[in-house]
């Protein structure tokens, strides 16, 4: 069964408003239908309607049948999204190449609050590793950013891990520890460290720095970590 609210909200990323996706996804679900059909079946008045499918068809995501009364018809979801992406991709290109002088600050420390916000800066932060990642965090949040992981792992990126329980990533350092909760801490090439809390019922915040003694400072603590884990295993 559709999650129809989660659908919508997801076309939304693709530059549609809430009016329109709903308009879309009706589209997608049922074919062609005019106007009228669609507003009887949403409950959106008919001016406002026609108005965003007018917008709906400026946009890429219907195309128009002539005749009386005039019918719309979706464009394949796949489509409309790989060409959404394309196009994003060519005006994120040309951003990039016509910013002159674009400064970066990466000596502060940089509070990141969110679920979403804090999954997108982990992922950007190991698809971007040149050369070794440090991740400590629980099994169960390890397997949100597996594909990246091993993705690293094929591109023979360094990659230690520390997590709670057995996991299994091939060409991966893994090392076992006590219950880490929701606590999560990665550091990217010895330069960049996010640390803090993340989850489902978490407080979600995280500290990100590039500044050098955090990074040291956060590093060691790691060290002291993987010396206590192989110390307890000879033990046994």
């Amino acid at each position: 069964m559709v999650d129809e609210q989660r659908f919508v909200e997801y076309l939304q990323h693709f530059g549609l408003t809430r009016q329109e996706a709903v308009l879309y996804q009706k589209l997608l679900l049922h074919g062609k239908q005019t106007g009228y059909e669609l507003s009887k079946e949403t409950g959106i008045s008919r001016s406002n309607v026609y108005g965003a499918l007018s917008v709906l068809a400026e946009k890429g995501a219907a195309y128009v049948m002539e005749g009386s009364p005039k019918k719309y018809i979706p464009v394949k979801l796949e489509e409309f999204c790989e060409n959404c992406i394309c196009r994003m991709k060519e005006e994120k290109d040309w951003m990039i190449a016509n910013l002159p002088g674009e400064k970066i600050v990466e000596e502060g420390y940089i509070t990141i609050e969110g679920e979403a916000n804090i999954r997108d800066k982990v992922k950007n932060l190991l698809r971007s590793a040149e050369e070794r990642v440090y991740i400590s965090c629980t099994a169960e949040l390890l397997e949100l950013f597996s594909g990246d992981i091993r993705e690293l792992a094929e591109k023979k990126r360094k990659v230690v891990i520390i997590t709670d329980a057995d996991v299994s990533f091939t060409g991966c350092m893994i090392y076992i520890s006590e219950e880490k909760g929701r606590q999560i801490g990665i550091i990217a090439d010895s330069k960049f460290v996010l640390s803090g809390e993340y989850g489902e019922g978490s407080m979600n915040t995280c500290l990100y720095s590039g500044q050098k003694n955090f990074v040291m400072l956060f590093k060691t603590a790691l060290a002291n970590e993987i010396k206590l884990i192989t110390l307890s295993k000879g033990e046994q």
